[in-house]
C-alpha cells in the first residue's frame, strides 16, 4: 500500500511539473513583455542619456575655464553634452541577451565579443566617471587648474565615452548576429 501511494505522488508531481510547463508557455505566448517593463526601460535608458549629457557639460565647464577661445565656444559645449549622452545611452545598458549569453559560456572560455563589450562598458564608465568627479571637484572648489591637467581630464572623459560607445556597438552587433538577423 505505501508503494502505491508513493507511485501515485510521484507519478502527481510529475504531471504537476508538466501541466506548470505548459501554462508557463501559455502565459508567456499570450502576456509578453509588460507595457510597462518596456515604458520602464525606455525611461531608464533616457535617464542614462541625460546623466551622460550633463557629465559632459561638466567637463565642458570645466574646459572653459582654460585661457584657450576654442573651448569656451558654446557649440563645444552643446557638442560634449550630445556626446557623453550618446555614450552613456548606448553603452552602459548592455542588451539583456548579451548578459545571458556570458552566464551560458563556460567559465575558462574566452568570448571575445561578449567579453570585450563587458570590458568596455566597465572601463568607459570608470574613466567618464572620474573624468565628471575630477570636473565637478574643480568647478565646486573654484580651483583653477592647469592647462595641462583640464585637458587631460576632457580626454579621460572623451576616451571614456567612446569606449562606451564601442561597447554598445559590440554588445548590440553581438546579439543582432546570435539572432541570426
Amino acid at each position: 500500500m505505501k508503494m502505491s501511494i508513493a507511485v501515485v505522488f510521484s507519478a502527481l508531481s510529475f504531471g504537476e511539473r508538466k501541466l506548470t510547463k505548459y501554462a508557463r508557455v501559455a502565459a508567456t505566448a499570450w502576456f509578453g513583455r509588460s507595457v510597462l517593463i518596456k515604458l520602464a526601460h525606455i525611461l531608464e535608458r533616457i535617464g542614462l542619456a541625460m546623466v551622460g549629457a550633463a557629465g559632459g557639460l561638466y567637463v565642458a565647464v570645466g574646459m572653459m575655464r582654460m585661457d584657450n577661445d576654442f573651448f569656451r565656444n558654446e557649440w563645444i559645449v552643446l557638442l560634449m553634452m550630445l556626446y557623453g549622452g550618446f555614450g552613456f545611452y548606448v553603452g552602459i545598458d548592455l542588451p539583456s541577451r548579451l548578459a545571458q549569453t556570458v552566464e551560458s559560456t563556460r567559465s575558462g572560455e574566452w568570448s571575445l565579443g561578449t567579453d570585450a563589450a563587458a570590458i568596455a562598458s566597465g572601463a568607459g564608465t570608470f574613466l567618464a566617471a572620474s573624468a565628471v568627479f575630477l570636473s565637478v571637484g574643480i568647478i565646486v572648489f573654484d580651483y583653477i587648474m592647469r592647462d595641462g591637467f583640464s585637458v587631460m581630464v576632457a580626454c579621460c572623459w572623451a576616451i571614456g565615452t567612446s569606449f562606451q560607445i564601442a561597447a554598445g556597438a559590440i554588445g548590440r552587433s553581438k546579439v543582432i548576429v546570435e539572432d541570426g538577423q
